[in-house]
């Protein structure tokens, strides 16, 4: 992770799961959170990979994993994994929220629409 990476301890997460996707009735596999602004998108794997966008439209490098039980951070700009502070809570989506979600959204078939 580069060193002058901006990371906000203090900004909470933009919401419980993908913002796009819960403004359009998308639906996601994973979360990730934009390390600057909170900003909540959907992973690579999921079909809108709404956390990708967020970078490639703002700028933004960094993220952590947005998923109960995990702390790593991703850098977009080197490409790599690392570790980071602690964010504000909440620092993962709820635990009853299901994977895929948002619960009522996801397809019967949605094995088939994972990015791979």
């Amino acid at each position: 992770m580069s060193a002058d990476a901006p990371i906000r301890t203090d900004v909470p997460p933009s919401g419980p799961g993908c913002a796009e996707c819960l403004e359009t009735d998308g639906w996601w596999f994973h979360l990730r959170r934009c390390a600057q602004c909170g900003h909540i998108g959907c992973c690579d794997t999921s079909p809108s990979q709404h956390a990708t966008a967020h970078f490639r439209s703002t700028g933004h490098p960094i993220i952590q994993s947005f998923e109960p039980g995990e702390d790593w951070y991703w850098d977009y700009t080197s490409e790599q994994a690392a570790s980071g502070p602690e964010l504000a809570p909440p620092t993962s989506r709820p635990e009853e929220q299901p994977v895929p979600g948002p619960l009522g959204a996801v397809p019967a078939d949605w094995r088939s629409k994972l990015n791979r």
